[in-house]
């Protein structure tokens, strides 16, 4: 079980660095090809979502490789659950019901990053 979780965490930390990354050190000029929905909210809170992103994965992977305070690496994933259902919601309020793949995977991915966590 803990080899599944660092597969699907590596994953996981691999798309929330890069996208939180690119939260936080772009501007709103430059992400919006890739991401439509940063014309309609505040620079400060793009790059809040970036940091809160980059500090989850620190979330998935430091407890449960360092043996402190694992239990933390679940509130992380179930974390990233939560911000996906909203984010699912601001595509879907926006009229963007094909952008709701990728939100699908990564809900499935962190809860299932959660349900592993469980193990440490």
């Amino acid at each position: 079980m803990a080899v599944a979780y660092w597969i699907v965490v590596g994953v996981l930390g691999l798309f929330y660095l890069y996208a939180g990354g690119k939260k936080v050190v772009q501007s709103q000029e430059q992400l919006a090809p890739m991401m439509g929905w940063v014309d309609t909210v505040p620079m400060p809170v793009v790059r809040l979502i970036g940091g809160v992103e980059i500090l989850g994965t620190v979330g998935l992977v430091l407890p449960p490789l360092t043996g402190i305070a694992p239990f933390l690496a679940i509130w992380a994933a179930v974390g990233f659950v939560v911000m996906q259902v909203l984010a699912a919601g601001l595509h879907l309020s926006r009229g963007e019901a094909k952008n709701m793949g990728l939100n699908a995977f990564l809900i499935i991915g962190s809860a299932v990053a959660a349900w592993l966590a469980t193990a440490f």
